[in-house]
């Protein structure tokens, strides 16, 4: 049981750390790729996307982070997220997803000795090694100027920029 545990757990590290990897920031190069896109709606509203490869979370980083650029290259000083999707499954940080099955069977049969009977019980483990899949999250945003509104999802564009570089 030692020899199969410690190359187990090799595995597992290396997936592991494959997963935490998340392509450096920047714009999208070909359509459906890792990086940010946005779209003018209004004169101070945007949708903003960043798609990339791992764990929802640092993706709706970067997202947030392009918002925020987005909003002080534009003379804004905050934005205020108005609605926000997240495409992606729970599990998208990809990687070693184990999975346990258990069997049992039984039978009747004859041979030339007599006739006889069998029954078995089988554990299965099971390990996905996929790798990390893609997640996305968009965010419609609109800026302005002045005091940021006292809500939670109104930003400080410059205090983002400082927190999430």
């Amino acid at each position: 049981m030692k020899r199969l545990t410690l190359p187990l757990i090799a595995v597992a590290g290396l997936s592991l750390a494959a997963c935490a990897s998340l392509a450096p920031y920047g714009a999208q190069t070909s359509p459906g790729g890792q990086g940010y896109a946005e779209q003018r709606i209004e004169s101070n509203r945007y949708r903003v996307t960043y798609s990339g490869v791992g764990a929802p979370g640092p993706v709706a980083d970067y997202a947030l982070l392009r918002a925020a650029q987005l909003t002080t290259s534009q003379g804004y000083d905050w934005f205020e997220v108005t609605q926000r999707w997240t495409d992606g499954r729970p599990d998208s940080a990809g990687g070693l997803r184990p999975n346990v099955g258990i069997g049992y069977g039984s039978g009747r049969g004859s041979s030339r000795y007599g006739s006889y009977s069998t029954s078995g019980v089988g554990v299965g483990v099971g390990l996905n090694f996929s790798g990390p899949s893609a997640t996305s999250t968009t965010l419609e945003v609109v800026m302005g100027n002045g005091r940021r509104p006292d809500r939670p999802e109104a930003y400080d564009a410059r205090s983002v920029q400082d927190n999430l570089r």
